[in-house]
């Protein structure tokens, strides 16, 4: 479709993967999909980083390209989840795990990350677990 940023993008993604497979000693073999939706995660991050950088440093010019490339990127993860999606799933998970104060945070944790994987930033998720435990 002479989408440019597109085959970029794709072409960025096809490199990590096999990137990755050799990392896993797994050469022609394939990512299942939480590999692969952790491979996707972290190429939006590393462009996310790449924006803010660029930004600080005066080159609009580049921050623009890895902006256009995010966008292409995201189309690719799951919906982000709203603050009261975020809000009832942390909730359930903290009545499944029987947490109840702050220093059961890690098992919370540890269920939420997985299980909200690509759909919230672990930052996020951390924040709304302190929040909703303290």
């Amino acid at each position: 479709a002479k989408d440019a940023v597109r085959l970029t993008v794709l072409r960025l993604l096809k490199t990590a993967v096999k990137n990755r497979l050799v990392d896993l000693c797994r050469p022609g073999g394939t990512l299942d999909d939480a590999e692969m939706l952790d491979l996707i995660i972290k190429e939006g991050k590393q462009r996310q980083d790449s924006i803010e950088q660029y930004t600080s440093a005066g080159r609009q010019d580049l921050a623009d390209k890895e902006a256009a490339e995010l966008a292409v990127i995201q189309g690719y993860l799951p919906k982000p989840l709203t603050e009261e999606e975020l809000t009832a799933l942390i909730d359930a998970t903290i009545a499944e795990v029987g947490a109840t104060s702050v220093k059961e945070m890690g098992k919370v944790m540890g269920v939420a990350s997985k299980r909200l994987a690509g759909q919230a930033d672990g930052k996020d998720i951390s924040a709304k677990v302190r929040e909703l435990l303290g």
